[in-house]
Formats: structure tokens, C-alpha cells, sequence
């Protein structure tokens, strides 16, 4: 379900469920922070097989949580699921590497949720974009609330998490959701290694700042555990 390739300064990891549109569930979330954590190589590159980034967190995954808050009450089930992928946002975030989301085709929720926390964003024009948690019924709570309004304005993020709607690479590139629109972004990829890599070391913790970051995700963790109680009937995949 996830491949690693390092080669030239690049690891490159690649989601691999094309057949489920490289959604997300728990071991490929473990998979996912073990392969970005302290990789070998200055730049990781993440990318999704087939013709989607990655559609989020696997909806059978939110079944079964939703099934154990339904039939036996447990909130911590649902509450464990986000801050698993908080965990696995916060590792690309404090990764040793610089680590570049390439997004070549859909991002959905989660999936846009691990974009956010990488360094760099950058979009073929097939890339679409779109938090679709308020649809089913939740948020992104896998530092969605936290990333998106500090990545492209209070005032776009509350369009996107509001609305659930889909925005093209254009729209993105406009609000400041990725930096370029590119035809290969194995090739950005390729061009930040190309740099010192002690200088890429240096630079990445300073402009990060996760000041208040830990007060947020403990919200955003309760905020998904009350949703997924309220809404546990219709989440569950029977």
C-alpha cells in the first residue's frame, strides 16, 4: 500500500491503493509516519498512485469507529482516529526532510489534510481540492482547522470547510494552496535536493512556528469525537 524510493536526494512515497483512490486507513496511516519521519534523503516526495492524490481517511475505517461509538458508546475510538492522523500530519511537519506534497489529481479531506502539513504544495492541472468533512457530517480533524486558515486565509478556509466544494489547481494556486502549478512536481522535487542539503536542514524548523498548535488539535480531536456520537448511525458501513 505504499511504496518508497530514494534516489538523488528524493525519497520518493508514493500511496498505493489507486484502486481505492489512496484513501487512508490505520496501518497505511503507521506506514505513512514511519517512511516520513527521518528518511535517509534531504526532500521526500508524496505522491498517490492512479488518477487521485488520496481521497482522505478510508470510510470503512470511520465505519468501524462509528460502529464501536454506535453499539458500545466508545468516544475514544473515534477520538484515537484523529489523533492518529494529527500524529501522522505533525511527523511530515517535523520531519528531518523537507517534504513536498505533488498532487496529481484528487485530494479530499485527509488527503488535503497531509497536503497542508507538507513544506511545499505543488498541482498538475488535473488536482482538485476539497474538505469534504461537513458533507458526511464531521471536520478535518487531522489539523485541517489548524493548517487551512493559516495556509490561505480565514476567509478562503472558511469556504472551503463550510461548503465542502471542490477547487481546481488554478483556484488553489490563487488562494495560495499550492505555490506553483507544474507539469512534473517529481522535478521540484528533484530541483530542491539540488540544493545544500545542510542549508534545507536549517532553514525548514525555522519557518515553521507550531506555537499553539497542541491547544487546537486537542479542540479539533474533541470536536470529531462528538460528531462521530452524533452522527454514528449514518456513518457505519453494515
Amino acid at each position: 500500500m505504499l511504496r518508497i524510493d530514494d534516489a538523488d536526494g528524493v525519497r520518493t512515497v508514493t500511496l498505493d491503493r489507486p484502486e481505492r483512490r489512496n484513501a487512508l486507513p490505520p496501518d497505511l496511516l503507521d506506514a505513512l509516519e514511519d517512511a516520513v519521519a527521518d528518511p535517509p534523503e534531504p526532500v521526500v516526495h508524496l505522491r498517490g498512485a492512479g488518477d487521485a492524490f488520496c481521497a482522505g481517511a478510508d470510510l470503512d475505517a470511520v465505519s468501524d469507529v462509528a460502529v464501536a461509538v454506535a453499539d458500545g458508546g466508545d468516544t475514544d475510538a473515534a477520538a484515537a482516529f484523529a489523533e492518529q492522523g494529527q500524529r501522522v500530519a505533525r511527523t511530515i511537519a517535523d520531519s528531518s526532510a523537507v517534504v513536498l506534497a505533488g498532487v496529481d489529481g484528487a485530494a479530499r479531506g485527509g488527503g488535503v489534510e497531509l497536503a497542508l502539513a507538507c513544506d511545499l504544495r505543488v498541482a498538475t492541472d488535473d488536482a482538485t481540492f476539497a474538505e469534504t468533512g461537513v458533507t458526511f457530517g464531521l471536520l478535518g480533524a487531522w489539523g485541517g482547522t489548524l493548517r487551512l486558515p493559516r495556509i490561505v486565509g480565514e476567509g478562503n478556509a472558511m469556504d472551503l470547510a463550510l461548503s465542502g466544494r471542490s477547487i481546481d489547481a488554478e483556484a488553489a494556486l490563487r488562494m495560495g494552496l499550492v505555490s506553483r502549478v507544474v507539469e512534473r512536481p517529481a522535478m521540484v522535487a528533484r530541483d530542491l535536493a539540488a540544493n545544500d542539503h545542510a542549508a534545507l536542514a536549517e532553514l525548514k524548523p525555522l519557518m515553521r512556528d507550531r506555537g499553539a498548535d497542541a491547544d487546537r488539535e486537542e479542540r479539533e480531536t474533541s470536536a470529531f469525537a462528538t460528531l462521530v456520537e452524533r452522527n454514528a448511525e449514518a456513518l457505519r458501513r453494515d
